[in-house]
């Protein structure tokens, strides 16, 4: 396949199989003793939700890619879209082999904590009577449950719905029954006495399916969930010019749940023909059917947290996000960002003082204007509530809400309803691509004069995920920031993605780009007798042009460090290409999500913060932003935080050159844990003096 692929793939790997690897070490901390049972528990529901996702949006583009006539080969592997498929189903197989023995362990585990999911039949006495009670009350007057035969067809099974399949027998013949498992019942039942246990509705429904369809014998049941190809993009459907594209996207939306099945998964024990019948019905191949002993669908393990027994260590000790010693907690926020730049280090620091900047803007005589970059935000929102009362209050408010955040459309839709309500102006990106950066700028008068208050983020503006992920958020007065923050959301609201900028990287002009001069400089310094560097922080590393760079990079000399989660297609340590490049990645109790640039060392050090992976489609179809850090204090505080994740031996995992991932050595004589470390170091910072309050800005 190499004649196929134009470039060097020798120290490069597939994205697909990457991620795949990342999700392994995902399922490697619901394997860890030192993680807390109940977390480890949801490690497992984290890792199902994540093949979920992957299936649906990665396999089912590989899917459509394969059906294209032109053929299209991928430049990290040389694979051809049939042969990636091919590797996915073969390398997924053993990972659900692996998940159930996580799963099996950790539940057994957890039923010593009083911790238990029971199986319908094995109930007795008064748990048997309430369960009859509950399935003849609640359950069964809402089901929905079909006979398949040829005046019954085979039904729609919708994308990520769990059904229950049988095949039943009366009077002499068979047939096949389903039931869906009904989205308006819990996922489950809880028990009466001691301790925490439950029944999950789908088990309830394959208990009692005799009853469901009368006298018949039930040969065989299983739970059934097909995942089907949600890789749709609103780009490719009609779009009327005249039309309204919020209710453009409403009707994209409905489409999502009924294109082609990527995947069936079954819990439990089908005959082969039966299966063979249903790859079938479903077009799919045995590759893509994946048997499971754990459940299919696990997100009820999240609704456990508020009836765990108390005393046991089964979960992370309670920690809140502290506040932020940059930050006088009584004085307004206006103030201390004129005087420095403040950055915001989250979930370890709260995102209070971003929220505090916003709540006094909304009601600031002087403030003229409130824009804003919104990709995802939380079901309740506190900043939304800002911004229309910033309206209401006479202000200029400019919402670049992205409509096409894959899942999150709904809520955006919803968001950018109530915000035209109020009198913002929302605006829904441009065609093509997607608005990711994370920007907000609040233009003030003062006197005769502009004053300019920018935040940058890496993530987004989400005070759910804030106390989840870690991320950074930097505010500052800076008015050349300033300037070039204003040019940009010009620029968006005409359209125009080749605007220039003197400060920022913006994608998909500018960013990569920029990065790519960086990298030149190091190679440079280093030809000039000097010594290079690059550290830098990422999600995922994918876009083929900077892999080529790094390589480049790499053989000239340069030391080149990354810290990447999740997709890496650079293989570190290749002989002749990349033995000066190393690979860490650090999964733990907080989803690594900042993304930091660091080029140069010492004073002479650049550092830029920003929304983008350095993948393709973040540097080329996406709308990114990456702010340099000028403060010496900050640039100092990026490089500690930088070196402590690096020296993780307890988290951290390193890329080998065939790009399998193994333990740093040392965590047995002096363990670090990067987590942990900026957790102790928050609540010492909040236990110190509170700086005084800066005089309100004039």
């Amino acid at each position: 396949m190499k004649d196929l692929c134009k470039d060097d793939i020798s120290y490069t790997q597939n994205r697909e199989l990457s991620w795949l690897r990342f999700n392994q070490r995902v399922l490697e901390e619901a394997q860890d003793p030192g993680v807390p049972l109940y977390e480890r528990l949801k490690f497992v529901s984290i890792f199902e939700s994540n093949l979920d996702e992957f299936f649906m949006i990665r396999v089912g583009s590989l899917t459509d890619i394969a059906l294209m006539k032109e053929e299209h080969v991928d430049n990290k592997s040389g694979w051809t879209a049939e042969r990636q498929l091919t590797e996915i189903f073969k390398a997924v197989a053993p990972l659900y082999k692996k998940r159930d023995k996580a799963f099996s362990e950790v539940e057994n585990a957890l039923c010593g904590f009083g911790v238990a999911r029971c199986e319908p039949d094995a109930l007795t006495g008064a748990d048997k009577k309430f369960l009859d009670k509950y399935f003849v009350n609640y359950v069964l007057p809402v089901l929905s449950p079909q006979v398949i035969d040829m005046h019954h067809p085979f039904p729609h099974l919708a994308n990520n719905v769990l059904h229950v399949m049988l095949r039943i027998k009366s009077g002499g013949r068979t047939a096949l029954g389903i039931i869906p498992v009904p989205q308006a019942l819990p996922s489950m039942v809880f028990l009466d006495g001691a301790g925490v246990r439950y029944v999950l509705t789908e088990e309830i429904l394959m208990a009692y399916a005799s009853q469901v369809f009368g006298k018949c014998e039930i040969e065989a049941a299983a739970v059934i969930k097909v995942t089907r190809n949600a890789d749709i993009s609103p780009e490719d459907e009609s779009f009327d010019v005249d039309g309204d594209y919020l209710t453009h996207m409403k009707k994209v939306l409905k489409k999502r749940g009924r294109l082609a099945p990527v995947r069936l998964e079954i819990q439990g024990g089908l005959p082969d023909d039966l299966v063979e019948e249903l790859c079938g019905r479903l077009r799919i191949g045995r590759a893509q059917v994946y048997h499971s002993h754990a459940p299919l669908k696990m997100g009820y393990v999240f609704s456990l947290a508020d009836k765990l027994p108390e005393g046991f260590k089964i979960t992370y000790p309670d920690f809140s996000p502290q506040p932020s010693p940059m930050v006088s907690r009584n004085g307004p926020m206006l103030p201390q960002i004129l005087r420095r730049d403040i950055l915001l280090h989250f979930p370890y620091e709260s995102m209070d003082p971003f929220l505090r900047l916003l709540r006094e803007a909304a009601a600031d005589p002087s403030v003229v204007s409130i824009k804003i970059t919104i990709y995802r935000l939380a079901s309740t929102s506190k900043i939304i509530g800002y911004l229309t009362e910033a309206a209401e209050n006479g202000k200029d408010v400019t919402a670049l809400l992205e409509l096409r955040a894959r899942f999150d459309e709904e809520n955006n839709i919803n968001w950018a309803e109530r915000l035209e309500e109020a009198g913002c102006t929302v605006a829904y990106g441009i065609e093509g691509f997607k608005v990711h950066s994370k920007i907000c700028l609040i233009t003030r008068q003062n006197g005769g004069d502009i004053q300019y208050i920018t935040q940058i983020g890496t993530g987004n503006y989400n005070e759910k995920t804030a106390k989840q992920y870690t991320d950074l958020s930097l505010m500052t007065a800076d008015p050349d920031i300033g300037a070039d923050a204003a040019g940009f959301f010009k620029n968006m609201l005409i359209g125009n993605l080749e605007g220039e900028y003197n400060h920022l990287l913006v994608a998909p002009s500018g960013l990569k780009k920029g990065i790519l001069n960086l990298i030149d400089g190091e190679i440079m310094k280093v030809k000039a007798g000097g010594e290079g560097e690059i550290f830098m922080k990422l999600n995922s590393l994918t876009d083929r042009d900077v892999l080529t760079r790094l390589s480049e990079a790499s053989r000239a000399g340069v030391r080149i460090r990354l810290l990447v989660r999740g997709i890496c297609c650079l293989l570190p340590g290749i002989e002749g290409k990349t033995e000066n490049i190393e690979v860490h990645s650090v999964v733990g109790r907080y989803l690594e999500h900042a993304r930091i640039y660091c080029f140069g060392k010492g004073a002479e050090r650049r550092f830029y913060i920003g929304s983008a992976d350095l993948m393709t489609r973040n540097t080329e179809k996406r709308v990114e932003i990456a702010s340099p850090v000028l403060d010496a204090g900050l640039r100092q505080r990026l490089v500690d935080i930088l070196e402590t994740q690096w020296h993780d031996n307890v988290k951290a995992r390193v890329m080998q050159p065939d790009g399998r991932y193994k333990k740093p050595g040392g965590a047995e004589y002096n363990p670090v844990d990067c987590q942990q470390f900026f957790i102790d170091e928050a609540v010492k910072n909040a236990s110190r003096p509170v700086p005084a309050p800066v005089p309100p800005a004039a």
